[in-house]
């Protein structure tokens, strides 16, 4: 039996910023950002959307009642979490209508536990082969602002049902993992905003991601050649193309020149996006699926997930005959079309409108064209809102 993700769904703020426009703000040369980091846009995320949000906006397009109806568990990743407490999966349960009889729990170690949301997935259906799981990975990348990790923002969600006999891709058993505590990136419960050494942990990346391929290699008997495409987490898409060209050398060039047009179809959305932490890795895969028209049933994918702190993953997955209509056509590019584009000034102002604290507050939701918002706190309880 196989099992894999079955749909996938993307949801991002309705707000973005120019990187050229943020570089002659911070007083860089915009290739700093466009060439430097390899980013071009940065979502923005207003005060009524959050992780609970974004991630029910991005679930809901892609569920039908039945799905809602047979859903067993809600994973939601997120290192942007709303409570102390209180899963933002419970939250989604009742937003999108799923049925009460679901599990609910939040994961966190910084950008990897989507992936790891992802495989308690497929492990689970593997054992109940009737079963659905549905598991988001939901993050608002906050670093401040004029900070050295300003550039690397960004906001949004991505949702997966995961099912036997899936419509996307299978995820096979081969995970490969390591982890280390190392003091890279962190953030302390008493502040909204990310601390990051951002040399050392793009070293560390890269550190890890060559360690973790080399004992996938060593375990499984695979090299580059296997693959059609490697998939990367991209907090900014210079880090996984860096990552690439240290292993490019073990191909011919024929091959290294296939998995580069591969990689720029698969950074393609990112770029436009963000950071979106737990959900970048996945953000990318839905980018190679829709802007790789070289793919096809069969090709074999491999993933490398990574969370500072830190914690590196391996894995493939294998292409379903009909890939393609577990996506939502025209999704992302209609997203990014219908974007409003915010001054510097414009973007200082709502960085800072966050909801932070329990203290009562109403928000204005009548700009915010997404089903579902943030309206405020009242009585310490977050209230969202359903628009339509």
């Amino acid at each position: 039996m196989e099992v894999g993700i079955d749909k996938m769904s993307f949801f991002s703020t309705q707000y973005y910023i120019d990187m050229v426009d943020l570089a002659h703000a911070r007083g860089e040369a915009p290739d700093k950002y466009l060439i430097g980091i390899g980013q071009t846009q940065q979502a923005v995320a207003p005060a009524t959307q959050d992780v609970v949000t974004m991630g029910a906006n991005a679930a809901d397009q892609m569920l039908t009642q039945a799905d809602r109806a047979e859903i067993e568990e809600v994973i939601f990743a997120t290192e942007s979490g709303v409570d102390q407490s209180k899963s933002a999966a419970v939250y989604v349960q009742k937003l999108l209508g799923i049925n009460r009889y679901a599990r609910t729990i939040e994961l966190k170690q910084a950008c990897y536990s989507g992936t790891y949301g992802l495989m308690q997935a497929r492990d689970y259906v593997t054992l109940h082969p009737k079963a659905k799981v549905l598991v988001i990975a939901s993050d608002i990348a906050r670093y401040g602002i004029n900070t050295g990790g300003e550039v690397t923002q960004g906001a949004g969600a991505v949702a997966m049902l995961v099912t036997a006999n899936p419509t996307i891709a299978t995820l096979n058993q081969d995970n490969v993992f390591m982890s280390d505590e190392i003091m890279d990136f962190w953030r302390p419960n008493d502040s909204s905003t990310a601390v990051v050494d951002g040399k050392f942990s793009a070293n560390i990346y890269r550190d890890f991601f060559k360690e973790v391929w080399e004992r996938y290699q060593s375990q499984t008997g695979r090299d580059l050649n296997s693959f059609k495409a490697l998939v990367f987490h991209l907090p900014f898409t210079k880090m996984g193309l860096k990552a690439l060209r240290d292993v490019l050398p073990e191909v011919a060039e024929q091959k290294q020149h296939a998995l580069m047009d591969s990689f720029e179809a698969s950074r393609r959305y990112n770029k436009q996006i963000g950071n979106l932490y737990t959900g970048s890795a996945y953000l990318s895969l839905m980018s190679l699926l829709l802007n790789d028209d070289t793919l096809a049933a069969g090709d074999e994918l491999g993933l490398f997930s990574y969370g500072s702190g830190a914690e590196g993953e391996m894995y493939s997955l294998t292409l379903q005959p009909e890939y393609n209509q577990g996506l939502i056509k025209e999704q992302l590019p209609n997203l990014l079309a219908q974007r409003t584009q915010l001054s510097i000034a414009e973007y200082e102002k709502m960085f800072d409108s966050v909801v932070l604290g329990s203290a009562d507050r109403e928000l204005d939701i009548t700009h915010d064209h997404a089903k579902f918002v943030l309206g405020g706190v009242k009585d310490q309880k977050r209230q969202y809102v359903e628009q339509f």
